[in-house]
């Protein structure tokens, strides 16, 4: 729990506040937008919760951030625990519990009979573990990259769970990992997955696209609900912009509604409108080259 001894000077007067541990990872503000906000490189309240929806929300921005920084006395924490998993569409949720290790990065489940997968990793939490627990376990972990791994490692041990990370990706800390598909061509995985290698935001970065509707971008590409267009981070591209701007433009071969991003809200919209705004994203991206 935050402390109120650190509560920053930019919250509003009420109950719910941000302390100054934060690290400005933005998962709050996108779980909870109408609570929380960007205030001088934190975040901040700057609405407190009065519906029984926004107190909700605000309770599991809580529960998700990854530094514990958000303090509250009144909101119902042990419900807001319960929520995650939180269903997205169709059979694809949101894990919340996300990690100070990958700055505070989303992570997803979807559940299959054949058997649920993972996409990227977020903190082993017993409440969290237990529901999935109740959803039939996990039996792939796909990690897009090497920076939103978290407790890959827990997860994988616990659920007997086999894993997929880009070999340009691997590191000492995923040095296990069973399967790692190395070179530029997609990947099938389990028949209703393909694993699309986008190089850029680091070597190895990969996206994962689900039943051609889904895209989980990691950090590759995200959406700005502010402006309302697609947009790949430029001043976090770690390998080549270059090389990014490049698999951003594989991707127009492919056709899909949805982008779940690693760092942002997922989005989604019909498939000629996300592929027109794919094709001003790239253009954008040329323009800062």
């Amino acid at each position: 729990m935050a402390s109120a001894e650190l509560r920053l000077e930019t919250n509003v007067e009420g109950d719910v506040f941000v302390d100054s541990t934060c690290i400005d990872c933005d998962a709050c503000r996108q779980i909870a937008p109408e609570t929380f906000r960007e205030s001088g490189g934190q975040s901040a309240v700057w609405q407190q919760p009065e519906t029984e929806e926004a107190r909700m929300r605000a309770a599991m921005a809580l529960v998700a951030c990854p530094t514990a920084s958000i303090g509250a006395r009144t909101l119902d924490v042990r419900a807001a625990s319960a929520v995650f998993p939180v269903l997205v569409e169709e059979n694809v949720h949101f894990n919340g519990y996300t990690s100070e290790s990958s700055f505070g990065a989303f992570s997803y489940l979807v559940t299959r009979p054949e058997g649920n997968v993972m996409i990227d990793s977020p903190r082993f939490a017993r409440p969290l573990v237990r529901r999935i627990e109740a959803l039939g376990g996990i039996d792939r972990i796909l990690l897009t990259h090497r920076d939103d791994v978290a407790d890959h490692a827990r997860f994988a041990a616990h659920f007997d769970a086999r894993r997929t990370l880009h070999r340009d990706d691997v590191i000492s800390s995923t040095s296990a990992v069973e399967s790692q598909p190395a070179g530029s061509d997609p990947v099938g995985i389990d028949g209703d997955f393909v694993m699309i290698p986008t190089p850029g935001h680091t070597r190895g970065h990969a996206v994962f696209l689900h039943q051609d509707r889904f895209l989980f971008t990691g950090d590759h590409l995200a959406w700005d609900p502010r402006r309302e267009r697609l947009y790949a981070f430029r001043r976090a591209c770690w390998y080549s912009w270059d090389e990014q701007v490049r698999s951003m433009e594989r991707l127009l071969d492919y056709s899909f509604e949805w982008v779940l991003p690693g760092h942002g809200r997922p989005v989604r919209l019909p498939r000629a409108t996300m592929h027109e705004e794919l094709i001003r994203c790239v253009r954008w991206m040329k323009s800062r080259s």
